[in-house]
């Protein structure tokens, strides 16, 4: 019997003893008037009240405290059930207060207890059915689809680097040149603002098109680990803008389209905070908490309105969450204007359970 039905039992109790009390002085009352008249003299005697009155005082005394006390275990039922269903929900499986199945029996009783154990281990199977299919290749014409993606990648970045690239190198020699003509022969031309401009939309083209390329790199780990990839990325970083990036990875290890997942995310990143952030640090987190993988990025750039991007449909943001949620985790983004951005995906690394 949990402990709210027993509470419920003896409130009930005490207000079955009130009204037994109730019958028992009406029974005396309507004995003879001698009787009557006596027992009506003793009722005024404690201490000029009625004792009738003091019987009903402490059954509703007694009342109340049963049903504060109810109210008091029903408020710590619901927060127990709503921790439960938040870390569930966040895919925290694992996490230490799922575990403790007797105290969400005590609290919860066993029926409940029983069901919020049985859907945890639903989701442990999905999460780590989830995390076996992005394991499995997907076939068009004999070729997996990320092969077909990677050739292809592959050829956008060698187009775009021997023409688009070198194009504009090109053209930002020839108008640095022309720079300098020009303010040799006349240093108050009207002509230098707008050559200053159009240096200034071909930086920005430069800029666009570094970032493409770091886009268009290999979708996957090519036989690194997380760790060394993700080093790899941030220093081909710095060698294309001018920014401080801090790191601090855990050599973590996880099936290998979760890892490449993961990667890609934080190349996608990269590829934003180069185009958009505008940015003049980085940070970049890899690490195991208890058990989950938390991978968070962090720029000081011009941040953006979270709610409006997402209304907008930002292709960059709809990207790292399916790419999160397509290996059973979560992305979370923080944004505010002229105050930076904060990604943070977490990954949850579940055990096998029993069928």
């Amino acid at each position: 019997m949990t402990r709210r039905r027993i509470l419920g039992l003896f409130s009930w109790i005490a207000l079955l003893v009130f009204a037994v009390m109730l019958g028992v002085v009406y029974l005396v009352l309507s004995l003879d008037h001698q009787t009557a008249h006596y027992f009506d003299r003793l009722l005024q005697t404690v201490l000029a009240a009625p004792l009738i009155a003091y019987l009903g005082v402490a059954a509703i005394v007694v009342a109340g405290i049963a049903s504060l006390v109810i109210s008091v275990d029903l408020r710590m039922q619901q927060n127990q059930m709503s921790k439960r269903l938040t870390l569930l929900a966040v895919g925290q499986y694992e996490a230490p207060l799922l575990a403790k199945q007797k105290q969400a029996t005590t609290t919860l009783g066993p029926e409940i207890a029983t069901t919020l154990e049985t859907l945890r281990q639903k989701m442990i199977r999905l999460q780590r059915e989830i995390q076996r299919y992005s394991n499995v290749p997907v076939r068009v014409s004999g070729e997996s689809k990320e092969e077909i993606l990677e050739q292809e990648r592959h050829r956008l970045a060698r187009e775009l680097h021997d023409s688009v690239s070198q194009q504009l190198f090109a053209a930002m020699m020839m108008l640095s040149a022309l720079s300098s003509v020009v303010t040799q022969q006349d240093p108050d031309s009207t002509y230098l603002s707008q050559l200053s401009t159009i240096e200034s939309v071909i930086n920005e083209a430069q800029a666009e098109m570094r970032a493409l390329l770091l886009h268009l790199r290999p979708t996957n780990l090519e036989g690194k680990s997380l760790k060394d990839g993700i080093i790899s990325l941030l220093k081909e970083l710095q060698t294309k803008i001018k920014i401080e990036i801090n790191w601090n990875l855990e050599d973590v290890h996880l099936d290998a389209a979760v890892e490449d997942n993961l990667f890609r995310i934080v190349q996608e990143l990269l590829s934003n905070t180069l185009r958009h952030a505008k940015a003049k640090s980085l940070e970049v987190y890899l690490k195991q908490v208890d058990q989950n993988v938390i991978l968070r990025v962090v720029d000081d750039g011009v941040g953006f309105d979270v709610k409006t991007a997402n209304e907008n449909g930002s292709y960059g943001l709809q990207n790292i969450q399916e790419r999160a949620t397509s290996i059973g985790g979560t992305a979370k983004v923080i944004s505010f204007k002229n105050q930076g951005t904060s990604i943070e995906v977490r990954v949850p690394v579940t055990k096998d359970v029993g069928k």
